[in-house]
């Protein structure tokens, strides 16, 4: 495993030499350390990357040329995919058949964005002009060098969804992958090494966010940055970029509903509940965490989930079977402890789980955690947990779902399930979300767009519209005419 910078097309070491431990969640063991970059390290990133695209070679490429490189990145990670996913296991703590199908997913990236990056070579646009003594046409252009900083909860999956598109578009940057869980984005790195990707490119660069993803976010040098993760940091990362007019794509939190009416199948309701909130320990961001059943199904339902949820099987994400591993980190796993604790002092009662499970006296382990009578204004029900915590509650008609469902800062996603089609219709267009699910909760697929409304986030990833990210518009008139323009000179 990796445990220095990749700086330049060259694994360096970081500037004072200092690292960071690296912990896996299901024994707190300390098992590996990585470089902690500074602001010296990251000033090295932003000129190499620099360099590389105001006279390297990389964004003169065309996209078939460019498009090698991302399917040579695509198969380095399928190599590797068996190796990959047990490093995502223990620096992460996720199952490893998730991580097998993140890893991918993120393989796949690279193939889509290796196809558009092709298709941008014959994406000029000709523009139809009131003056026929002119023509024009507009190009789509590579932004310059982007910034890229992800989160722990799908490490080297959402580095794929931000880098796999900048490399397409031609542009070159630094990755900037969360402190807790850098061993796979690093490994990328090697991967991009072996594919002969020009150094400078892809620069990465590990460390703690309030020390070198500070520096990145203020750089003068950098021209784009991309960000998943929490409101507060996006709201930094705005104010930062606002004094650049550095370009800002954002894709932060969410407390995500999900409305199941009395006329759905039970049993599937209870898996796709299940799915939308205990995939990958509810460490997601669009976690359906808030389940609005209608009233006539809420008791069956309510019985049937509690029932489901006392047989999920936990433990380290390398034994077989396991379903539900631990929280990344003792922070994550004690936070996630307060907000119940707070939820039962706010009114709510935990009919499931809630506590370590029994036989665990190691790891950031936590049983999957059932709430019922929340309060509309409790904070369970108002703001991301990031665990596997849902909270259920009644309604009556259909108004007040969408009424409740809406009723939040956030808009990310949103899930409905009904046997009745045009309701579901009816109900996915009501709803104030970037991201609709009906009668499903949380697949994703690369060609389609992913973000939010309201405070989950600025633009899009994923699809044409990830690609749009990092990419300018330019305009470019020609006088076709021999006519003399005469405003000057009349002659």
């Amino acid at each position: 495993m990796q445990n220095q910078l990749f700086i330049n097309g060259a694994w360096v070491a970081p500037a004072k030499g200092q690292m960071l431990p690296v912990i896996d969640p299901a024994t707190e063991e300390v098992f590996h350390h990585i470089a902690a970059a500074t602001e010296d390290d990251a000033d090295a990133a932003v000129a190499a990357a620099r360099a590389a695209f105001d006279t390297g070679p990389w964004p003169r490429l065309s996209g078939r040329e460019r498009a090698v490189y991302l399917r040579a990145i695509a198969q380095g990670i399928r190599d590797r995919l068996p190796d990959l996913a047990r490093i995502e296991v223990r620096d992460n703590g996720k199952p490893l058949p998730e991580a097998e199908w993140d890893l991918g997913d993120a393989a796949g990236c690279f193939d889509y964005y290796a196809d558009l990056a092709e298709d941008l070579d014959d994406e000029v646009e000709d523009i139809a002009l009131a003056d026929g003594r002119f023509t024009a046409k507009a190009l789509r252009e590579p932004l310059g060098v982007a910034v890229a900083i992800v989160p722990w909860n799908y490490p080297l999956l959402m580095a794929s969804w931000k880098v796999a598109p900048a490399l397409a578009a031609g542009c070159t940057m630094i990755l900037k992958p969360a402190e807790t869980t850098s061993l796979t984005a690093l490994e990328l790195g090697e991967i991009a090494k072996a594919a002969g990707l020009p150094a400078g490119v892809l620069n990465i660069l590990s460390g703690k966010g309030s020390v070198v993803g500070q520096r990145l976010i203020e750089h003068p040098g950098v021209d784009k940055v991309a960000f998943t993760g929490s409101g507060p940091v996006g709201s930094r990362i705005m104010a930062a970029g606002a004094r650049d007019i550095k370009r800002v794509s954002l894709e932060l939190g969410g407390k995500s509903p999900f409305v199941v009416f009395a006329d759905s199948d039970i049993e599937k309701a209870v898996e796709w509940i299940m799915f939308g909130i205990f995939w990958n320990q509810g460490q997601v961001c669009s976690a359906t965490s808030r389940v609005l059943v209608e009233r006539a199904l809420y008791p069956a339902l309510l019985k049937r989930l509690v029932e489901e949820a006392g047989k999920i099987r936990i433990g380290n994400g390398l034994q077989d079977g396991t379903l539900l591993g631990p929280l990344v980190n003792q922070g994550q796993y004690e936070d996630v402890l307060r907000h119940i604790a707070r939820a039962r002092e706010q009114g709510a009662t935990v009919v499931s789980g809630g506590k370590r499970p029994e036989g665990f006296d190691k790891g950031y382990y936590l049983e999957p955690t059932i709430l019922t009578d929340v309060p509309l204004d409790s904070d369970a029900w108002v703001e991301e947990i990031f665990g596997p915590v849902v909270c259920l509650r009644p309604f009556d008609t259909e108004g007040e779902a969408i009424r409740l469902a809406n009723d939040s800062r956030f808009g990310l996603a949103a899930a409905v399930m009904s046997a009745d089609d045009a309701r579901c219709d009816r109900v996915a267009r009501a709803f104030r979300a970037g991201i609709v699910w009906i009668n499903c909760s949380q697949p994703t697929f690369t060609q389609a767009p992913w973000g939010g409304y309201k405070q989950s986030g600025i633009g899009r990833e994923l699809g044409r519209w990830g690609l749009d990210n990092y990419l300018e518009t330019k305009q470019v008139t020609r006088l076709v005419s021999d006519q003399p323009w005469g405003w000057y000179l009349k002659g």
